[in-house]
């Protein structure tokens, strides 16, 4: 990998991290482009994840730093506004779903789930997931309010995302959108619920490369221009999303990942 390389993944994490189109997807793609080996792409992919999921904690500092002050006043027995309280207890319960599911298939995840032709799939099957998401989003009259119920149940969406070419947040903001989220709300909440779990997930997947010898002979500054590059594309791609959503749908991103999924099928399969 050199310089070009790395800022070219960079881009890709950055933007797709955040943006529902897949970002393990793109990834995985971009690897198979640039010829890079699977060990250098897992030690590259391993810091690059975990610089995207800093950009989400400077975007939303105040939002994450409400919820500490929060969860402080719960465990010291405070007067807490119920909104925050409601939302703490969302994203607790709706990152288990992940969690166990992760721990179930980390091994797949890493060797049969980077298959190109097994991205281009799930890139179909997430499609039709967002699809029907903005169906049932015109279902409802008025915008319903976040519980704890349906954090569980979008944390359930969240976990489809650990299957490349499904996508984060596609998953969780069309979970959002089902149960009568926004689509501020949810892509708001599909952020803040992401934060937790890819956060857990990029410092395991460090430490475990670490202790294989994955960062052995890897080159240390190309893997920190790919993560600056990360980090600030990504809080790009976290602010148009945001308000790209107020106003629009999902399609553009819908039909993006079906002439994706096609084009990896007729050069790749």
């Amino acid at each position: 990998m050199n310089i070009f390389d790395s800022s070219i993944l960079g881009i890709v994490q950055g933007l797709t991290e955040f943006i529902p189109v897949s970002s393990s997807g793109h990834l995985i793609i971009a690897h198979q482009v640039l010829g890079d080996s699977l060990a250098g792409s897992l030690a590259f992919d391993a810091i690059v994840q975990f610089a995207t999921i800093l950009a989400v904690g400077v975007y939303f500092s105040k939002d994450l730093w409400r919820l500490v002050v929060t969860f402080c006043k719960i465990v010291t027995c405070r007067e807490v506004i119920r909104e925050d309280k409601v939302l703490l207890y969302a994203i607790i319960f709706g990152t288990i779903p992940a969690v166990i599911l992760g721990l179930l298939l980390e091994n797949a995840m890493e060797t049969k789930f980077r298959s190109v032709v097994f991205v281009a799939g799930t890139l179909i099957l997430g499609s039709i997931l967002m699809a029907f998401a903005e169906w049932f989003a015109r279902r409802y009259s008025e915008v319903q309010s976040l519980t704890l119920k349906k954090g569980w149940i979008i944390g359930c969406f969240q976990a489809l995302a650990l299957l490349p070419g499904v996508s984060r947040s596609g998953a969780t903001i069309s979970g959002g959108l089902i149960y009568g989220l926004g689509r501020e709300a949810a892509t708001r909440f599909s952020f803040l619920l992401a934060f937790p779990i890819i956060l857990g997930s990029g410092l395991k997947k460090i430490i475990d490369v670490a202790q294989d010898g994955g960062f052995v002979g890897a080159g240390g500054v190309d893997i920190m221009i790919g993560s600056i590059v990360a980090f600030v594309v990504g809080l790009g791609a976290i602010h148009f999303l945001i308000k790209y959503l107020r106003h629009h749908s999902l399609y553009p991103f819908i039909w993006y990942r079906l002439v994706v999924a096609v084009l990896l099928l007729v050069f790749f399969a």
